[in-house]
């Protein structure tokens, strides 16, 4: 019988193994098991594995068991988003518990001054690239003693335009530092950073992003008019639901979720124009399970580990396969079962053919079940937005009211 690997007899650091085995974390993952031993010998890694599969400990953990908290900062983690960001410290404290490392988040959307304060008692910072890059430019923190350069969710990263930002923060560091990336996919972007600025890296490449076993993925051809009523009924339809309902833009998201609980359907948005401490709140808030419904922009869709989540809906569909991946990964985790609904009307034929069109996914197409015309208010009020919205939101007209021409 072959032996199981555990954290017991990958790692050395006993304090670090203390944390692991309080927190009730025995065996490592498949990523964590191939990458660990890599970053304990020094190589550079490039990581490709599926969401939740426990990459932040794959680099965490080596890096935590190195430090050495008298000789300052020592390895700076860069991830694309605030929420990332929480989550990546939050993994990191629960292996530094004993351990004196003072982890730092850097982060925009919040007081500057505070994170400036804190540099000197730096080990570990956990930034996005843009603040990083400020506080850089403001010359209040020094890279030149960092031995770990973490790029966590790359490509989403490049995506969201930060690669000059990346490169910036590259160049303040030593030559000689170990580089960790970790990336769903590899387009070119992500290739130029690995080929400029690592050296001989290895590549672990773990399972697709979609366990197709776990995960059970439906479509509805609904039409555009009928696409919220059709959501309320789903939602309600189900006994206890935990579930994130993906929306195309920030204004889909607010009117979503707005109309949900207008429907008895407790709901919270989140998106990129919310303020760092309302953004926090809400994530908290559906962590603890305060909220079961979180309606959300693609901020929501990388990294975020969100346990026991069971629902994924796709209000509006994505773009792309890769984007369709990256929300519907959000469920079925960890061993979990899941379920992926996307709503489709006649504006999402042409993105979602493209979806369709990737051979690893099995998405089913279901009959439309009969479901009630429920409120929808096509605006939101001038006490939520500062100003009245217009009709018109793609979200389909509310029957009860139709337009002056069609009133016969």
């Amino acid at each position: 019988m072959e032996e199981r690997i555990t954290f017991e007899k990958l790692i050395t650091d006993p304090f670090v193994k203390k944390a692991l085995h309080e927190i009730g974390i025995v065996e490592p993952t498949p990523i964590q098991e191939r990458a660990i031993p890599l970053v304990q010998s020094g190589k550079d890694v490039v990581g490709q594995s599926s969401t939740g599969s426990g990459k932040t400990f794959a680099f965490a953990v080596p890096i935590v068991e190195q430090i050495k908290t008298t000789e300052g900062l020592q390895a700076i983690v860069l991830v694309p988003t605030r929420e990332l960001c929480e989550q990546v410290a939050d993994e990191c404290s629960k292996v530094t518990r004993y351990k004196s490392v003072y982890v730092l988040k850097v982060y925009g959307g919040v007081s500057i001054e505070g994170q400036i304060r804190n540099i000197p008692k730096a080990n570990i910072i956990i930034g996005t690239p843009g603040r990083v890059k400020d506080v850089l430019q403001r010359r209040v923190l020094r890279l030149d003693t960092i031995k770990f350069f973490v790029l966590d969710e790359a490509d989403k990263m490049l995506d969201m335009g930060f690669i000059e930002d990346v490169e910036f923060i590259l160049k303040a560091t030593p030559t000689k530092r170990q580089t960790l990336m970790f990336s769903a996919t590899m387009p070119k972007e992500v290739m130029h950073i690995v080929n400029k600025h690592m050296r001989a890296p290895e590549w672990i490449k773990t399972k697709e992003q979609v366990e197709q076993t776990l995960l059970k993925q439906y479509y509805y051809d609904v039409p555009i008019r009928d696409r919220f009523h059709l959501l309320v009924h789903l939602l309600k339809e189900e006994k206890a639901p935990y579930a994130i309902v993906f929306c195309g833009t920030r204004r889909s998201v607010d009117l979503v979720a707005y109309n949900l609980n207008k429907n008895g359907l407790e709901a919270k948005a989140i998106h990129g124009g919310l303020t760092q401490s309302k953004r926090k709140q809400v994530m908290e808030s559906f962590q603890g399970k305060k909220t079961e419904i979180l309606v959300a922009s693609d901020i929501a869709a990388r990294g975020l580990d969100i346990k026991m989540l069971t629902h994924v809906y796709n209000f509006d569909v994505p773009k792309t396969p890769k984007e369709y991946v990256h929300r519907v990964g959000r469920t079925a985790r960890a061993g979990e079962e899941g379920i992926a609904i996307t709503l489709v009307s006649h504006k999402d034929y042409d993105n979602f053919r493209r979806v369709l069109d990737e051979p690893s996914l099995k998405i089913e197409k279901l009959p439309l079940p009969k479901f009630q015309i429920v409120e929808f208010q096509p605006f939101m009020p001038r006490q939520f937005t500062g100003r009245q919205r217009q009709h018109g939101s793609g979200f389909g007209q509310q029957r009860r009211f139709p337009p002056r021409h069609q009133r016969r």
